[in-house]
């Protein structure tokens, strides 16, 4: 695929509109804290989701440990709006939402190929109305780091969709999607991706295809889904770990990934896509990542978030092991214990 054409003066002009009028912003009251789930990002689908080997409950999960260990109450999580129509035109194109309502080519970016038998009326909304959910909390995720310095949505990350292609579970470019909002609404001018998920983050790549304003840290397994060379060659830092790297070495790379990406760039805004599929045993990850290696690679990320006082998004993203609901939650519990992020006390306001 090749990078999209340079918007027109009008087109341009359009995004701002859709951007501007957009119900996804809106104002949290302070006391919630700026972690962001809904019960409606997890997928049920008479079972039929249990053919792909992403956990579709993982998002809920991760919200009931951590009520249970007591680091977060029910009442203070931000429900997000779904991402609407007008939204989603911001980076994808009419012609991509409308085959959506096919529900083969849903079928075949979500890797579930019965799912192409059913009428699409069920197939929006028990499939892309969840993830349109999602797309609302990473978009919305942006204006709470501004403002409170960090932002946790438990869902989001669909880093293998562009403009124009879905892929790998993921069907809405919500990172693309809440870096362009984050432009107009945040007036901010330089982002970087900083994406750990064990798979290259091909989409975001393929969508800020030599736009200077964006940086790309993609740290993934060179051997595994997507191998997309051509959207390899817009990522800005490129750190490949093989197939079989342990937790001591990832940790090493990452050290020194994020020293010069801190060299390199400038930003104003961090998005961490955290995907948990370097966990050892992942089946399609194939890393040998530790729980605790996962805790102290997201420390490292907000650590560094912090030292330079970048707001920063989180983004949960791929893990494929019903086990790896609790390593995020232990992670977000971890965050809390090194005052990296807070969920418990008052809530800290910009």
């Amino acid at each position: 695929m090749s990078s999209p054409p340079s918007c027109s003066a009008a087109d341009d002009t359009l995004m701002r509109n859709r951007i501007l009028s957009t119900k996804l912003y809106f104002d949290v009251p302070p006391s919630k804290v700026p972690l962001i789930y809904s019960d409606s990002y997890d997928i049920s689908f008479l079972g039929i989701e249990k053919l792909h080997p992403f956990d579709s409950s993982k998002w809920g999960r991760i919200c009931k440990f951590l009520i249970s260990f007591g680091v977060l109450d029910k009442n203070r999580i931000v429900e997000p709006l779904e991402a609407s129509k007008d939204d989603l035109l911001v980076v994808h194109s009419e012609s991509y939402l409308n085959s959506l309502k096919e529900s083969s080519n849903v079928a075949k970016i979500i890797e579930v190929p019965p799912v192409a038998l059913f009428p699409n009326c069920l197939v929006q909304r028990k499939v892309l109305f969840p993830f349109r959910k999602q797309v609302g909390g990473t978009i919305l995720a942006a204006k709470l780091a501004k403002e409170r310095g960090w932002a946790i949505n438990v869902g989001g990350g669909f880093h293998h969709c562009s403009a124009e292609n879905g892929g790998g579970f993921c069907a809405y470019a919500d990172i693309s999607l809440c870096i362009h909002f984050a432009f107009v609404q945040l007036n901010i001018s330089r982002v970087i991706i900083i994406d750990l998920d064990a798979h290259q983050g091909n989409g975001h790549e393929m969508d800020f295809a030599d736009d200077n304003r964006v940086y790309i840290l993609d740290m993934y397994n060179p051997g595994i889904y997507p191998l997309d060379h051509e959207a390899r060659s817009y990522i800005n830092q490129k750190v490949e770990v093989k197939s079989g790297t342990r937790t001591e070495e990832y940790l090493l790379k990452l050290d020194e990934a994020l020293e010069v990406a801190g060299r390199r760039f400038n930003p104003e805004l961090l998005v961490y896509n955290a995907g948990t599929d370097i966990l050892e045993g992942d089946p399609l990850g194939r890393l040998k990542i530790s729980p605790d290696g996962i805790a102290l690679r997201d420390e490292k990320v907000f650590r560094f978030a912090r030292k330079k006082n970048i707001p920063i998004v989180m983004l949960t993203s791929g893990g494929y092991m019903k086990s790896s609901a609790r390593v995020i939650a232990d992670s977000i519990l971890n965050l809390e214990k090194k005052c990296l992020i807070e969920t418990s006390g008052d809530p800290k306001t910009a």
